[in-house]
């Protein structure tokens, strides 16, 4: 099986600041890989490196995503090969609605038209499922929402954009249990044999609807342990101390 990421030997920085210090990460379809870690690990510069956030520098290592070498790819670009990423803090963008925003998205993905009545029904559909009130597609996207709304959200872009790899930042932090639930439903309507998916979390909460996922451990900018769904249970019980200094 081909891998869908494949992340070789990573270095990154931010201004004079190494954060990712040699990580290697490999993701095949169907896959849901976990990572989790102390604060400043280097858990959310993973995934804006991924995405090349420009104020992330990669110094050394590649990523390589469906065969094709993204390491020095565009964000844009990275976004059209099938990779999303949901944000901590969702942006509120005041004049475009979340209609408005998920089919101009669709339109640039697939470089033609949606059908405006489809998207309309399949969206109300997927914000049903997701326990957001179907009026919500008319307003401006994330003004006035909820913290737990704006991370709904993101799951609702994530189902619609339908991408092959879907990278959650801490999507899960702030959320009630309630919206927690409602989250891990979204994820497992997304999730096929041909889609992977990038869990970054403090919490094992939004795992519970999971069956199967690796674990891995971040430390100082490295991947120091991998396990299964096993390992999450036991770093909420002891936390991370057994895995600094390896």
């Amino acid at each position: 099986m081909e891998k869908l990421l494949d992340i070789k030997n990573l270095h990154a920085k931010v201004g004079d600041k190494e954060i990712l210090k040699g990580l290697n990460l490999s993701v095949n379809p169907g896959e849901v890989h976990v990572i989790m870690g102390p604060n400043g690990a280097g858990k959310s510069t993973l995934a804006n490196v991924i995405f090349s956030h420009p104020e992330y520098q990669k110094t050394k290592g590649s990523i390589v995503f469906k065969g094709q070498d993204i390491t020095n790819k565009k964000t844009n670009e990275i976004a059209k090969l099938g990779i999303f990423m949901s944000f901590q803090q969702p942006e509120e963008i005041a004049g475009i609605s979340v209609f408005n925003f998920i089919k101009t998205a669709k339109n640039k993905l697939s470089g033609a038209p949606v059908d405006f009545f489809e998207l309309k029904d399949e969206i109300a559909e997927n914000m049903n499922a997701l326990s957001m009130q179907e009026n919500m597609q008319n307003r401006d996207l994330n003004v006035g929402f909820s913290g737990g709304e704006k991370k709904k959200n993101e799951i609702l872009q994530m189902l619609e954009l339908k991408p092959t790899l879907a990278i959650l930042d801490e999507t899960d932090s702030g959320l009630d249990v309630d919206a927690i639930k409602t989250v891990s439903n979204g994820i497992n309507m997304f999730l096929n044999s041909d889609r992977a998916l990038i869990i970054i979390t403090h919490s094992t909460k939004i795992l519970e609807k999971l069956d199967n996922y690796f674990v891995h451990v971040l430390v100082d900018g490295k991947i120091v342990h991998t396990g299964d769904k096993s390992l999450a249970d036991e770093i909420d019980k002891h936390g991370y101390s057994t895995f600094k200094g390896k």
